[in-house]
C-alpha cells in the first residue's frame, strides 16, 4: 500500500489489500507451528519453502509477518522483525552486531535488564560498555573507543526519562562506522521516529503501549534491510519469535495505537503538570514540561509525549512513603505499562538526612482511566507525605 496515507489508515489497511477468508474482516491466526509443500521436488526447488513462502513458524508466519509489515511503516523503516519479548528483541539486536572484542556505549538510565546484558553478562564474552549519561555529544565523543561498534540508546529514558539528540549522535556515529540503536517504547512511533532521525535500529517492547491491552508479551525490531537480514538470522536460531496468536493480539493493539496515544498525552501531562504543584513534590521528570531541562530537544525530536513519567518528593519516612501508596485506590504496583491500568512505583533516593529522611523516587503510568479521577485519588493520598 502507498505511503501516501497517514498512519492512521495505514494500521488499518496496510498488508490486508486482499479479502481474508470467508470475508473475514480481521485477518486469521495461522496458528501452526509447520508449514508444508505440495511435493518434496517443490520444496527442495524453494529451498525448503513451500509455494507461499514458508518452512516453520521459528522462521517466519504469516499472522506475524502482517504486524511486522505495519510496524515498518510506522517507523518508516525498510522492514521489521517481532520477537517474543522486547528482551528478546534487545538482546537479538545486540548480539547480532557485538562480536567478541567489541565496545558498546550505552545511556546509563536504559532499561535496567538492558543493562545487565551489556554491562555484566556479555562482559563473559570479551565485550565492554561505557555508560553515559547521554545528555550531552561530549559523552560520546569521550567514551569513544577504536573498538566501538554500537551505540544503545534510549530516549527517553527510563526512571529519569532523559533524553539524547538522536539525530547528533546517529550522525556522529556514522561518520565513525558505529551502529546506533533506540529504544523507542516510551514515545511509539506516534510521537517519535529515530530512524527518521538518522538511527540504524529501532527497538520496542511490544508489551507496552504497542499491544496496549497487559495481555501481551511481545518485542521489535525496525531498521534497515540489510541489518533486518543478519538480525532475522540470529531470531531464528535463538528462536526468540513472536508466536502467531501473540501476533494477532499485536495488530488488534496496533488499531487503536494512534486514538490511545494521543490520550495518553493529554492524561499524562495533565496529571504530570497538577504533581508539578504540590508542595510535597520536589521534581517531576516528564520531558513534556516546561520545567525538564531538556523540554527543547523534546519538542523538536518528538511529536506528542506518554504517559509515563516519575516525580521525586521532599525528604519523607519509609511509613509516609507506604501510607501514600497504601491510601491510593485506582493505581495498581506493577513493573510492566502502556496498558489500560495506572500503575505506580516507589523506593527511596538518594541519603538520609539527620532526621532518618530520604527523597523518594515514584515511578508513575497514568492510564486510559478519566485524569480528573486520578488526581482526585492522588490528592487523598498526598497528604501522607507530609504527616
Amino acid at each position: 500500500m502507498k505511503q501516501e496515507f497517514s498512519v492512521e489508515t495505514l494500521l488499518q489497511h496496510l498488508g490486508e489489500e486482499e479479502s481474508f477468508p470467508y470475508g473475514s474482516v480481521t485477518p486469521p491466526i495461522v496458528q501452526t507451528s509447520l508449514f508444508t509443500a505440495r511435493t518434496l521436488r517443490e520444496r527442495n526447488a524453494r529451498q525448503g519453502r513451500n509455494e507461499f513462502g514458508y518452512t516453520y513458524t521459528r522462521a517466519d508466519n504469516p499472522t506475524v509477518r502482517l504486524a511486522e509489515q505495519k510496524l515498518a511503516a510506522l517507523e518508516s523503516t525498510e522492514d521489521a522483525l517481532c520477537f517474543s519479548s522486547g528482551m528478546a528483541a534487545i538482546a537479538s539486536a545486540i548480539l547480532t552486531f557485538a562480536e567478541c572484542g567489541a565496545h558498546v556505549i550505552c545511556v546509563d538510565t536504559a532499561y535496567p535488564p538492558t543493562r545487565t546484558l551489556l554491562g555484566s553478562w556479555l562482559t563473559r564474552y570479551g565485550v565492554q560498555t561505557t555508560f553515559v549519561s547521554g545528555e550531552r555529544m561530549e559523552e560520546f565523543e569521550a567514551a569513544v573507543q577504536p573498538n566501538t561498534r554500537l551505540i544503545y540508546l534510549e530516549s527517553p529514558s527510563s526512571l529519569y526519562f532523559r533524553l539524547q539528540d538522536l539525530r547528533a549522535v546517529s550522525q556522529w556515529a556514522r561518520a565513525h562506522g558505529i551502529r546506533t540503536l533506540c529504544d523507542n517504547s516510551w514515545a511509539t512511533p506516534v510521537f517519535q521516529n529515530p530512524h527518521a532521525l538518522g538511527v540504524d535500529l529501532v527497538l520496542h517492547s511490544a508489551s507496552k503501549y504497542l499491544g496496549g491491552h497487559s495481555d501481551l508479551l511481545a518485542g521489535v525490531v525496525a531498521g534497515g534491510m540489510e541489518d533486518i537480514v543478519r538480525i532475522r538470522q540470529t531470531r531464528e536460531l535463538l528462536g526468540g519469535v513472536l508466536e502467531p496468536f501473540s501476533g494477532w493480539l499485536l495488530l488488534r493493539g496496533l488499531r487503536t495505537l494512534p486514538i490511545r496515544m494521543e490520550r495518553a498525552h493529554r492524561s499524562g501531562l495533565q496529571v504530570a503538570k497538577w504533581l508539578a504543584s504540590q508542595p510535597h513534590v520536589a521534581r517531576v521528570n516528564h520531558p513534556g514540561l516546561p520545567d525538564h531541562p531538556q523540554h527543547a530537544l523534546a519538542q523538536a525530536q518528538m511529536r506528542g509525549y506518554s504517559s509515563l513519567f516519575s516525580f521525586e518528593t521532599v525528604p519523607i519516612t519509609e511509613e509516609q512513603a507506604y501510607a501514600f501508596t497504601e491510601r491510593l485506590r485506582l493505581f495498581r504496583f506493577g513493573c510492566s505499562w502502556g496498558g489500560y491500568e495506572s500503575l505506580l512505583l516507589g523506593w527511596a533516593h538518594g541519603e538520609a538526612n539527620a532526621q532518618g529522611k530520604s527523597p523518594w523516587l515514584f515511578r508513575i503510568y497514568v492510564g486510559l482511566e478519566n485524569p480528573d479521577d486520578l488526581i482526585r485519588d492522588l490528592q487523598g493520598a498526598i497528604d501522607a507525605l507530609l504527616a
